[in-house]
């Protein structure tokens, strides 16, 4: 009897002191090595990719923005996004696609539309905007509902609404447009992509600037 409580006495003790160490280690050591080497290494990413402006914190590179006003470029429409109805408590919202089927009349009309407001809020005294230039970008929303770019082409349509509200010369807008336009990843990975955020602070700043 005694030698069997011994050798459960030790495997208790021994049991133990595995989950010790194992806890120290993988759940204090390995997360404070993980996340020094990201820290020391990777600080933009580690930390969301936060972008500053005036000295805070105004978004993500990562998270695309809605509500800019006509002064600005505008992201991709959001059609995706849903209020939270499980926990009401709090006014959050829910990332997601519209999953509706390209002939969907709901989707079609709402292209539609959308492509007809484009049209509207870019043309310009000077610019008209066609249909045809309009890109799909510009009228559907992504999987997310949360892109953080535009294509180059979507940013070139808005080019001269964006000068003219901001007095600013076409050229100059351009220029802007042209130094925060990104590369396809690798060289051969996606597609030229614009970030509206980065883009519209430098907007911003140009026209403060003047």
């Amino acid at each position: 009897m005694n030698s069997s409580m011994g050798k459960t006495a030790r495997l208790l003790g021994a049991g133990l002191r595995a989950l010790i160490v194992l806890t120290v280690v993988t759940g204090v050591g390995y997360p404070l090595v993980i996340t020094g080497i990201a820290q020391g290494l990777f600080d933009d990413k580690a930390n969301g990719s936060k972008i500053t402006a005036g000295g805070k914190v105004v978004g993500s590179a990562l998270i695309g923005q809605q509500g800019y006003s006509l002064d600005y470029f505008q992201p991709r429409p959001a059609n995706g996004l849903s209020t939270n109805t499980v926990n009401t408590q709090y006014k959050l919202l829910v990332s997601g696609a519209t999953n509706l089927a390209a002939d969907n009349p709901k989707l079609v009309a709402s292209v539609e539309q959308a492509k007809a407001k484009v049209v509207r809020d870019n043309s310009t005294p000077d610019y008209q905007v066609r249909p045809a230039q309009v890109p799909a970008e510009a009228v559907t929303s992504s999987g997310s509902g949360l892109d953080p770019d535009i294509s180059p082409a979507y940013a070139e349509i808005q080019v001269h609404r964006v000068a003219e509200r901001n007095h600013l010369p076409v050229a100059q807008v351009q220029k802007l447009v042209a130094e925060h336009t990104s590369g396809r990843t690798l060289g051969f990975i996606g597609e030229p992509r614009v970030n509206v955020l980065r883009l519209n602070i430098a907007v911003r700043e140009l026209a403060e600037g003047r």
